[in-house]
C-alpha cells in the first residue's frame, strides 16, 4: 500500500485555522446550554459581579465631586435610594422571570414580537456596546490614572495617558487572542481584597472626619454657599435631584448580575424551567451586591468630599495638570493618610480589579454578540469566533480612548447612558410583563418614570453618550441588513417533522418519479386543485399517469431565522397536500426537497408557475417578509446546500 501524503499547510492557512477556530455554535435561545456552566454558592458569583459593579469605586467619588461638588453626599445618596428602591426591585423581578440568564433584552424581545421585538434588541445592544466598551476604556483610563499618580511612577508618564490607557487594552486584547475564560477564584480573590482596602481607607477617612470636625463645618458652609441653593435645605435636595444623573455609574452591575444566574447555584431538586432555589439565591446576590456598594457609596462620597480639597478633584485643562484625586479619590486618600506603601498596595488592587473589570467587559461582548446576531440571521459567520471579535472590540476601544483622550470624566456621560438605558429597558420590560399578567402595578411605572427621567437628563446634559451609542446602532444595524441578505440563501432549517399522513404521502410517490407541484396556500376546493394541476402539467409537460402532491408553505415570523418545520398530510378529494408553515417559503421548500431525497434515496422534482413583477421588489420581500420570487431563491439554496448535481433536486418552472 501507498502511504498518503499530506501537504503541510501554509502560515497562511494556520493563521486562519487558529484566528477562526472554536466557533460558537448557535443555539435555539440567547444563552444556550446551561448545562456548558459550572454553578457556584452565589457569593462567590456576586463577586464576579462585582469586578464590574464595585470597581466603580475607583472613579465613582471623584466623578460625583466634579458634578456636584459640595453637594455630591446628596446625590449619592438619591442615587442609593434609586438602587435600593428602584434598580434592586425590577431587577429582582427579571431575574424571576429569566432565571436562565435571558436578562431584560430577552424580556423585551418576548414581549414584542415579530421585527418590532428584534429590532428593538438590535438597538439595545448598541447601548449594551456602549455600556461594554466604555468600561473596559474608563477603566482602563482610571487604572492609568492610579498608575501615573503613584510617586513611585516616574514623572514623564503623565504626558503618556493616552498611550498608557491604549498599552492596557492592548494586553487586555492579547490576552483575549491568546484564549481567555472568566476566573470565578480570580474575581474572588480580587473583590475581596479590594472592598477590604476600600474599607481600611473608608474607616480611617471616617476617624480623621470625627477627630477633626472642623471638616464637617467646611463641608456645610460650603453646602450653604453655592449661588444654586441659597442656603436653602429643600433647595440643595431640589438641585441634587438634578444631578445625580450625572452619578448613574454607581448603578452598573445589575444587567450582569442577571446575566450570570447559570453561575449561581441553586437547590438539588430545582425545576429546570422554574428553578426556585436559584431564583431565590440570585436575588440574595442582588440584594447583597446593593447593600455593599451603597454602604461604599455614601462613606466613600462623605469621606472624600470632606477631606479633599476641591482642587485636587479638577481635570486638566488649559494646560494644567488633572489635579491628584481626579480619578482616584480614594486612592488619595491611601497614599495621604496611610502612607505611600499601603497607597501602592491600594493602587495595585484597583488598577487589577479595573483590569478585569474591562476583561469582564470584553468576555461579555464575546458572549452576547453571537447570543443573539447569528440566531437572527443578522451577523457573518466569523462573529461566532471569539479572536475576530476581540480585535474588533479591541480596534473600537482604542478609537473611543484617542476620542475621549483618555478623559475619565469625560467618558461617565457615556457610560452612564449605557446603563441607564439598559435599567430603563428592564424597567419597561417588568412593567409590561405584569401588565401582561393581568395585574397593576403603579411603582413599576414609577419606577419608569425615574428612570426615564434619569437616562433623559443625562443624554440632554451629556449627549457624547447618545453619539457613541448611535454609531454602534448604525453599525448593528448596518451589518445586521447587509448580513441577512448575505445569508438569506443558506438552508436555515433545523430538521424536518412529518405527520403519518404526510410519511403516507411520501412513502406512495416513491414507487414513481416523486413530483411536487409548490402551490400557494389559499387554495381550499377540489376544484381549485383540479385547474392548478391541469396548469401544472400542461405548463412543465407532466405526464398524465403521473401522480402529484401539492406543498403549501404558509410564511410564519419572517424576523426569525430558522426552525424546525413540521409538515402535515391533508387530502382534499384525490389531491394530496403537505402543509407547513416557515419563516422562508424558498428555504422550506429546499429542505422539504432534501429530507424527501434523503429519505427515499430518490430526487425529487419541484414544480413553480412563472412569476411576474419587479425583481428588485421581490428581493427586498424575500429579505424580509420570506416569500418573492420563490423559484430562482429556492434553485440558488438547493445549489448551495448539494454541490453534486446528479444528487440535486430538480427545480421546473413553467408558464
Amino acid at each position: 500500500m501507498s502511504e498518503t501524503t499530506v501537504s503541510p499547510l501554509s502560515s497562511t492557512e494556520r493563521f486562519k485555522r487558529w484566528f477562526f477556530e472554536g466557533q460558537v455554535k448557535e443555539v435555539a435561545g440567547p444563552h444556550g446550554k446551561e448545562g456548558q456552566h459550572h454553578v457556584q454558592p452565589w457569593w462567590k458569583v456576586m463577586c464576579l459581579t462585582g469586578v464590574d459593579y464595585f470597581s466603580t469605586l475607583g472613579y465613582q467619588p471623584s466623578i460625583a465631586f466634579l458634578a456636584a461638588g459640595a453637594l455630591s453626599p446628596i446625590a449619592t445618596l438619591i442615587l442609593v435610594l434609586l438602587t435600593l428602591f428602584g434598580a434592586l426591585p425590577i431587577y429582582r423581578r427579571v431575574a424571576q422571570a429569566s432565571p436562565h440568564g435571558e436578562g431584560s433584552i430577552s424580556m423585551l424581545e418576548d414581549l414584542l414580537p415579530r421585527w418590532r421585538g428584534k429590532l428593538f434588541v438590535l438597538v439595545l445592544l448598541g447601548f449594551v456596546a456602549t455600556d461594554f466598551i466604555i468600561t473596559i476604556t474608563l477603566s482602563a483610563a482610571d487604572a492609568t490614572e492610579h498608575i501615573v499618580k503613584n510617586p513611585l511612577m516616574p514623572d514623564a508618564l503623565h504626558h503618556h495617558i493616552v498611550g498608557v490607557t491604549i498599552a492596557l487594552i492592548a494586553v487586555l486584547g492579547a490576552i483575549f487572542l491568546k484564549g481567555f475564560r472568566e476566573a470565578i477564584g480570580l474575581a474572588v480573590g480580587l473583590v475581596v481584597t479590594y472592598l477590604l482596602l476600600n474599607l481600611v481607607v473608608v474607616l480611617v477617612g471616617a476617624y480623621q472626619v470625627f477627630t477633626h470636625p472642623e471638616v464637617i463645618t467646611n463641608w456645610k458652609e460650603a453646602m450653604f454657599a453655592s449661588p444654586d441653593v441659597h442656603g436653602n435645605p429643600l433647595l440643595m435636595i431640589g438641585v441634587a435631584l438634578l444631578l445625580f444623573p450625572k452619578l448613574a455609574l454607581g448603578l452598573s452591575g445589575f444587567e450582569t448580575g442577571v446575566a450570570v444566574m447559570p453561575l449561581v447555584k441553586g437547590d438539588q431538586g430545582d425545576d429546570h424551567k422554574l428553578p426556585a432555589g436559584r431564583i431565590r439565591n440570585a436575588q440574595k446576590l442582588l440584594l447583597s451586591a446593593a447593600l455593599i456598594m451603597s454602604f461604599f457609596l455614601i462613606t466613600s462620597s462623605l469621606v472624600t468630599t470632606m477631606l479633599i480639597p476641591a482642587h485636587e478633584f479638577r481635570a486638566a485643562a488649559d494646560g494644567q495638570p488633572a489635579g491628584e484625586a481626579f480619578g482616584r479619590a480614594l486612592a488619595y486618600l491611601a497614599h495621604h493618610y496611610l502612607g505611600s506603601i499601603f497607597g501602592t498596595i491600594y493602587d495595585i488592587s484597583t488598577i487589577s480589579i479595573l483590569w478585569f473589570a474591562g476583561a469582564s467587559a470584553m468576555a461579555g461582548l464575546l458572549n452576547i454578540v453571537p447570543r443573539y446576531l447569528p440566531r437572527y440571521g443578522m451577523a457573518p459567520d466569523w462573529t461566532r469566533a471569539n479572536r475576530p471579535l476581540a480585535v474588533v472590540f479591541t480596534l473600537i476601544a482604542f478609537a473611543v480612548t484617542v476620542y475621549f483622550n483618555a478623559n475619565v470624566e469625560a467618558q461617565g456621560g457615556a457610560y452612564a447612558t449605557g446603563v441607564l438605558v439598559l435599567m430603563t429597558s428592564a424597567a419597561v420590560a417588568v412593567t409590561l410583563l405584569v401588565w401582561k399578567n393581568g395585574a397593576i402595578r403603579f411603582v413599576f411605572l414609577a419606577i419608569v418614570l425615574v428612570f426615564g427621567y434619569t437616562t433623559a437628563l443625562n443624554i440632554y446634559e451629556r449627549p457624547d453618550g447618545v453619539k457613541i451609542a448611535s454609531f454602534f446602532i448604525f453599525s448593528i444595524i448596518a451589518v445586521s441588513i447587509f448580513s441577512r441578505a448575505m445569508r438569506s440563501t443558506e438552508l436555515r432549517i433545523d430538521g424536518v417533522d412529518l405527520n403519518d399522513l404526510a410519511k403516507q404521502f411520501i412513502e406512495e410517490a416513491k414507487n414513481g418519479t416523486i413530483r411536487i407541484v409548490a402551490n400557494r396556500p389559499d387554495a381550499g376546493d377540489v376544484d381549485e386543485y383540479r385547474l392548478k394541476e391541469k396548469e401544472e402539467r400542461w405548463n412543465n409537460h407532466i405526464p398524465a399517469n403521473d401522480p402529484v402532491l401539492f406543498l403549501e408553505v404558509r410564511p410564519g415570523d419572517a424576523s426569525d431565522f430558522s426552525g424546525t418545520m413540521k409538515v402535515r398530510g391533508v387530502q382534499i378529494g384525490s389531491y394530496k397536500i403537505l402543509r407547513t408553515k416557515s419563516p422562508a417559503v424558498p428555504n422550506a421548500i429546499a429542505a422539504f426537497l432534501l429530507h424527501v431525497r434523503n429519505e427515499t434515496g430518490q430526487i425529487p422534482h419541484v414544480y413553480f408557475g412563472w412569476t411576474e413583477g419587479n425583481p428588485l421588489i421581490y428581493v427586498l420581500k424575500f429579505i424580509f417578509f420570506g416569500e418573492g420570487d420563490t423559484a430562482p431563491v429556492t434553485h440558488e439554496i438547493l445549489r448551495q446546500a448539494e454541490p453534486d448535481r446528479s444528487r440535486r433536486p430538480a427545480v421546473h418552472v413553467g408558464g
